[in-house]
């Protein structure tokens, strides 16, 4: 277990969030009286702004929902209707329960660190360097959780004073290109005054680092770059250039602190669910931390693997059956589109492949629950799987292969798997860790951003790509490609690479391809064609408009702050 772990499943234990409008919503035990007396405390109060990251309207859970619906990815499952909460099956409203908690939970992060960043000063005792780490961590914090309203609402509420009163929390939107210069100030200055290299941190993922900030510095700045697709205008010299530059200018940060790919694709995921750090190479740049069995005082577990893994059976009142009999239960509730799948068999990309998307179901010869006896692999995928990460998964004895090739293109997603969690008896949640920022993302922003900011490719976009592709076993790309190939070339490896990490979405609002992306796949759903599910309801989760390039803000707020008047574009 990590000290910030730990620490953080004490601080969730005695928290209850709130649900007032977003000016009040602090949990009544964070006062400045009771966590600004001591170092200790301040490091408390700290925690728990850290904390929001795993709040269950968070990274814990809602978050799976909110933006999960993408071209590679749709909710499903044979039977299953559409999802009630989230915008991920298309039917999302402005009192959204997912949504307003979503928006509610970022602001509480916001509150919280301004409280600390106001209080911090009256502390005394410090070791050297602590304070200024702890100040430079609330910073980008803050920072982050203004980063993620405006990629969701665009121009939102703004403000970096606490809430001293419960009255009078009328406040404005504020145009997001003034909360892009706070956010990028933010993260620039905390990166450059007290955060701590990955190497000091020991690249333990849980900790904010520089090479965090610099990665999230090269998020931004690649989303911002994107911003006037969603806004139907012609872009500025910045969003053509100067911001694909700072992009790639702090992703290069990134790339010289240390660190490196995991040898195999599968490497990272098999630590993010055993609860281990980068036992392989420092690939993990920032996770939200999970941990517990949800049995004991202190809980603090997610719904990685749960909500978004392995269909397993439900063993969690049967301590008997343990090991392979029991590869944990999971809902599955996210499937592959057939374009995912096609461009893995396109490309020839057998390894990322055959971890992100479903090769086998897991069968019990002796009835339901009984307990997992082998594996039942779709053609020509045994001997690939046993060949590649096999040896460090379950062995069965009785596993088959089907003898026909599959007709459906559509499998559950297969990147989160419980069979590596040491204690996965708790049916719904687990302790798996949520991926935030890896290396792989790093190296594939500066490829993009290298060939947007040069009208082409440089050398340095081919090199990252090529370190991306060799560790999946394709080669290179050929060196001729113009820009446009290019940009194809990075956006069909971000799929590759990235699908299921919930960055997909964000990408392509980015691109200014989410509605037509999305829309391309309704008939194709419809048809049934290599996806059984399609013609039932999961077709019209792919038929949006462009209200939902922007969340919706919620009722909740728009019926407490008079000051917003108008609710984003259609909703």
């Amino acid at each position: 277990m990590k000290t910030l772990k730990i620490a953080i499943i004490t601080l969730l234990a005695g928290i209850t969030m709130a649900s007032c409008d977003f000016l009040e919503k602090e949990p009544t035990k964070l006062t400045p009286e009771n966590y600004f007396n001591t170092p200790e405390e301040a490091s408390s109060f700290l925690t728990g702004i850290y904390s929001v990251l795993s709040q269950p309207t968070f990274y814990g859970g809602d978050y799976m929902y909110l933006v999960a619906g993408d071209d590679l990815s749709h909710y499903g499952g044979s039977g299953r209707g559409p999802a009630s909460t989230g915008l991920i099956c298309n039917n999302a409203t402005t009192s959204d329960n997912a949504v307003t908690s979503f928006w509610y939970v970022l602001y509480a992060g916001i509150n919280r660190a301004n409280m600390f960043l106001e209080n911090i000063d009256q502390v005394e005792g410090f070791a050297t360097g602590v304070k200024e780490q702890y100040i430079a961590e609330a910073r980008f914090l803050r920072a982050f959780y203004y980063f993620n309203l405006v990629e969701c609402w665009g121009d939102v509420p703004f403000k970096t004073v606490s809430t001293q009163s419960v009255t009078n929390l009328n406040i404005a939107r504020t145009d997001k290109q003034v909360i892009y210069d706070f956010i990028i100030s933010e993260m620039v200055d905390a990166a450059d005054t007290g955060l701590k290299s990955a190497a000091d941190l020991a690249y333990k993922p849980g900790r904010i680092s520089q090479s965090t900030a610099w990665g999230m510095l090269a998020r931004v700045y690649l989303f911002r770059a994107g911003e006037h697709y969603r806004e139907k205008r012609n872009a500025t010299q910045a969003e053509t250039k100067d911001y694909f530059e700072k992009a790639s200018f702090y992703a290069q940060k990134v790339r010289e602190a240390g660190h490196k790919l995991a040898p195999h694709y599968w490497d990272y995921f098999i630590d993010l669910c055993s609860d281990k750090y980068n036992t392989t190479a420092n690939e993990s740049i920032w996770e939200a931390e999970f941990a517990g069995n949800n049995t004991s005082d202190t809980q603090a577990e997610g719904r990685i693997g749960n909500i978004i893994g392995l269909a397993g059976p439900d063993m969690s009142s049967k301590s008997d059956i343990v090991g392979s009999a029991d590869p944990g239960y999971a809902y599955a509730f996210i499937y592959s589109t057939p374009k995912l799948y096609n461009l893995y068999v396109n490309n020839g990309d057998t390894q990322r492949f055959n971890w992100s998307i479903a090769p086998f179901e897991y069968k019990e010869a002796g009835g339901k629950n009984t307990g997992v006896t082998h594996r039942e692999f779709e053609q020509g995928k045994l001997a690939e799987v046993m060949a590649q990460y096999g040896p460090q998964s379950y062995q069965y004895a009785g596993d088959i292969e089907k003898t026909t090739a599959t007709k459906n293109f559509s499998r559950m997603c297969a990147k989160y798997r419980r069979e590596y969690e040491a204690d996965k008896k708790d049916k719904n949640y687990t302790s798996i860790n949520f991926p935030i920022l890896r290396y792989a993302d790093v190296l594939l922003m500066i490829a993009e951003g290298e060939n947007e900011a040069n009208d082409g490719p440089t050398p340095l976009a081919y090199d990252c790509m090529k370190e991306v592709r060799k560790r999946a076993g394709l080669d290179e790309l050929q060196k001729d490609l113009s820009q446009t190939e290019f940009r194809q070339a990075v956006k069909d490896e971000r799929a590759m690479e990235l699908c299921f990490e919930y960055t997909r979405r964000f990408d392509l609002i980015r691109w200014g391809e989410y509605v037509k992306n999305m829309r391309a796949l309704v008939s194709e759903a419809q048809s049934g064609n290599n996806w059984t599910q399609g013609p039932t309801n999961v077709y019209t989760y792919f038929n949006i408009s462009d209200t939902y390039n922007y969340f919706p803000i919620p009722d909740a707020e728009m019926a407490v702050n008079s000051y917003i008047t108008q609710n984003n574009p259609n909703w």
